[in-house]
């Protein structure tokens, strides 16, 4: 028998996948056991249940969504969903929090609407997938979707009575919203130029769809005290910023000593860059195969050790700070089933340095004579029109997949080195490119207040009028990465940003403005530049924030120690009395001479 090629292993990893997943469902639904469903349910809830009763025990008070979970699991009121959408209403007090669990958001006052944010896992996606979603977006939405900062998608403007409508939608398309919100694992990355990378360790595609089924068919993955994060890093050119996740798994090639050589993953755990932590390695070796059943131990392990009456210290660093790192490992051993594998003694080769604008612009691919087009999205939104052609262009000239970035931008891969000019001229025509200027390629914004009741700005708004205004007055020749996050949720990582912005009410006399705080100096994942963002400036308005850039910016191509100077290194080079100083001393006519 012939050997399989590539393609021919990924469709049937896929398909074994499928079945294993509706085995595992028909389990959990009782069907062909002798449990009922509800027995099958209680067992399943029993790890959310006992964590509960451990923390009023100790003298706890349960936080309301704890109580209103134990009540009545949020994935079983599917019906009172559907009840609210004949109604043509939208769910009020607690039950907006339960109803996340279908994957819809009610965004009031932002919007009197739902959002759906999708499960995408890897961010890969089917043209016709791409553009099933964009009819539902125009008849049940806005009209548009925006890609989000885990590679995923969001569609909003979705009236009471359509909620079902749109879900159903979702599902005909092979797609789901399941946990998408609220107190779960959200969508799980993978590196976006995965089995196309020249570079690439290992294809995460596989990890993150298994990752995928394993979270829909165990109910204790959804009982948690908080949200978690999941990110496979393979080793490629564009990086997935695992390193801001709760768990981080990164490949890397072991070349010799007490561990057999070849490519295993590291394990990093408690990562959430919006209370200043990355991921800290735990020194643990895992093969490819064991990563997910890990995965699913140290998510065990976090819903019984999580707190659950302070929603504020409910995330995973917070339990990894109380016990400390190694007793969580203890933990999770004992939810694995035996001991995990200890780095020590292995030589373990450096990772390839990523490159965070490699998901911009055309780029060859493993695959000898294709391409992957990088295709930069204003913010991450595109309205329906664009995604159909998107998925039209996908289909002619690609593979019919589109993969979406933690950027919020998209690829198509695939491309024959003789359609890449009609690819781009199609795109163009779309109002999109694979090119673009210093500023926009790595411009990053949350919804803001357009859309999010705790946004205090209109982060996508002010990122495209500071685009424009920078374009117009900076000649910047090197990418920077501007992040404008609405609320203290840090939805847009501000902290990893070159130059990260987070939203705030400005006083001026006897009125509020929308207005920044402004951070320099972050970067993170498989790069020489994992930093936390340092404060520059509090309180700035919003009116007078494009010229505070402008002469930050100015400072940096006048005063760099060489030409290629990164803005990243510049900052660190100096403390931020040294920066502020530079920038009030630096002529805004000598950033033309400085880049020219």
């Amino acid at each position: 028998m012939q050997a399989f090629d590539d393609a021919q292993k990924q469709w049937l990893q896929g398909f074994v996948s499928g079945l294993e997943a509706r085995k595992a469902a028909d389990r959990l639904a009782g069907r062909g056991a002798a449990s009922s469903p509800d027995a099958a349910a209680n067992a399943a809830d029993a790890l959310q249940i006992a964590a509960q009763d451990r923390a009023v025990a100790a003298g706890g008070k349960l936080v309301p969504e704890e109580t209103a979970k134990r009540q009545r699991h949020p994935l079983d009121r599917r019906d009172e969903v559907a009840a609210r959408a004949a109604a043509g209403q939208f769910p009020k007090g607690i039950d907006v929090f339960l109803t996340k669990y279908q994957g819809l958001f009610y965004v009031a006052p932002a919007q009197d609407s739902f959002m759906c944010r999708l499960r995408i896992p890897n961010g890969v996606l089917a043209a016709w997938q791409f553009r099933g979603l964009a009819d539902a977006a125009e008849t049940l939405g806005g009209g548009y979707a925006d890609v989000t900062t885990r590679a995923n998608l969001q569609v909003r403007e979705i009236g009471a009575a359509d909620a079902i409508r749109f879900l159903d939608a979702v599902t005909a398309l092979g797609l789901t919203a399941r946990g998408s919100g609220a107190d779960n694992i959200r969508n799980v990355t993978g590196s976006p130029t995965a089995g196309i990378d020249p570079q690439e360790l290992y294809d995460t595609r596989p990890l993150a769809h298994a990752m995928h089924h394993y979270i829909l068919d165990h109910r204790e993955m959804y009982g948690l005290p908080r949200k978690f994060n999941i990110a496979f890093d393979g080793g490629g050119r564009v990086p997935v910023l695992e390193d801001t996740n709760d768990i981080g798994f990164v490949a890397c090639r072991v070349t010799g000593g007490e561990v057999a050589p070849g490519v295993w993953f590291r394990l990093q755990l408690g990562g959430i860059t919006g209370h200043l932590d990355f991921a800290h390695e735990t020194g643990v070796l895992l093969k490819p195969e064991e990563c997910v059943s890990v995965a699913a131990a140290v998510v065990r392990a976090f819903a019984a050790h999580g707190d659950r009456t302070n929603r504020q210290k409910a995330r995973l660093k917070y339990v990894l700070d109380r016990m400390g790192r190694d007793a969580f490992l203890a933990e999770v051993e004992k939810e694995y089933g035996q001991p995990l594998r200890r780095a020590a003694g292995a030589e373990i080769a450096p990772r390839v340095l990523a490159d965070k604008h490699g998901h911009v612009g055309v780029h060859p691919q493993k695959q000898p004579g294709r391409h992957y087009l990088g295709l930069v999205l204003p913010v991450g939104r595109l309205t329906a029109e664009q995604m159909r052609g998107i998925a039209e262009i996908a289909e002619r000239f690609g593979s019919g997949t589109i993969r979406l970035t933690v950027w919020q931008n998209l690829l198509v891969s695939d491309v024959a080195e003789r359609d890449i000019g009609i690819c781009i001229a199609a795109i163009n025509a779309l109002g999109l490119g694979v090119e673009a200027s210093a500023i926009r390629r790595g411009l990053v914004a949350c919804t803001g207040n357009a859309g999010c009741k705790f946004a205090a700005a209109n982060t996508k708004g002010h990122a495209l009028r500071l685009a424009d205004h920078l374009e117009a007055r900076v000649a910047v020749d090197r990418p920077v990465n501007i992040h404008l996050t609405g609320c203290h949720h840090s939805c847009a990582q501000h902290y990893v940003g070159d130059i990260g912005l987070l939203a705030a009410k400005v006083e001026r006399g006897d009125d509020s403005v929308e207005g920044y705080h402004v951070y320099i100096g972050g970067g993170a994942a498989a790069t020489d530049e994992q930093a936390m963002a340092r404060e520059y400036a509090r309180d700035i308005a919003f009116d007078d924030l494009p010229a505070l850039l402008e002469r930050l910016l100015a400072a940096w191509l006048a005063h760099r120690a060489k030409p290629d100077e990164t803005f990243f290194a510049f900052a660190g080079r100096h403390d931020i009395d040294a920066l502020k100083a530079l920038a009030d001393r630096t002529p805004l006519h000598a950033v033309s001479a400085a880049a020219s």
